[in-house]
């Protein structure tokens, strides 16, 4: 537990000191904002930059508050606190790219995304393909809560409901990760975002259907 800590702070403050590092060699004015097509809408300054990475920071303590929130309601073992940590640092490592990717964007001063000559679509859809195949992986070791896994009002009737939606919904998780990661590798600009946008929104409502499904079996 206590290494899933310290790479989680690595990833917190690698975006805040890469920024820091590049700072004075980038130029004064960057790409600030990018509308739907990837086009560019607005100029700001190279401090800008810092934004994304101190949002990164607080994103990596609220994870942690989560984990030890998880860790103080959970009785045995620390499954959950374990759960909350694994997806805090996937988390991060897609901030990492992001951070990498806006840092490249600066240097360039790119108008189009869609000239870049790396994707951003294809970059942050492949990370979140395969984090959701750690994250369905791990999914069935949760143990009942209020803050992590499949939870709906059916999943979290009782523990029988409860485990049955967790390991459905992780192997869910983990086939979604792997369509999600092959769409990243064979699409690319807003086709690769809509494919994935379509794929999380068959995962969710199968995901709660089975839920219902499940609670329902439970009352015969």
């Amino acid at each position: 537990m206590k290494t899933k800590k310290i790479i989680l702070y690595i990833f917190m403050y690698l975006p805040l000191a890469a920024v820091f590092i590049a700072l004075p060699f980038l130029p004064d004015t960057i790409p600030a904002h990018y509308n739907f097509h990837g086009e560019i809408t607005r100029w700001g300054s190279k401090y800008e930059s810092l934004i994304f990475p101190v949002f990164t920071i607080f994103f990596g303590f609220f994870m942690l508050g989560v984990a030890r929130y998880c860790a103080k309601k959970e009785e045995d073992g620390k499954n959950n606190e374990n759960i909350c940590l694994i997806t805090g640092i996937g988390c991060l490592i897609l901030f990492n790219a992001l951070t990498g990717y806006s840092l490249y964007t600066d240097f360039t001063k790119i108008e189009n995304l869609s000239l870049a000559a790396v994707d951003i679509n294809q970059i942050t859809c492949g990370i979140l393909g395969l984090l959701m195949m750690i994250i369905g992986n791990i999914m069935p070791k949760a143990r009942l809560n209020s803050i992590l896994g499949v939870r709906t009002t059916w999943s979290m009737k009782n523990e029988w409901t409860w485990k049955k939606s967790q390991r459905f919904g992780g192997i869910l998780f983990m086939v979604a990760g792997v369509f999600i990661f092959a769409v990243s590798c064979l699409t690319k600009g807003m086709t690769c975002f809509l494919w994935v946008m379509g794929i999380l929104a068959v995962v969710t409502i199968i995901s709660v259907y089975y839920t219902y499904y499940i609670y329902k079996k439970s009352l015969n």
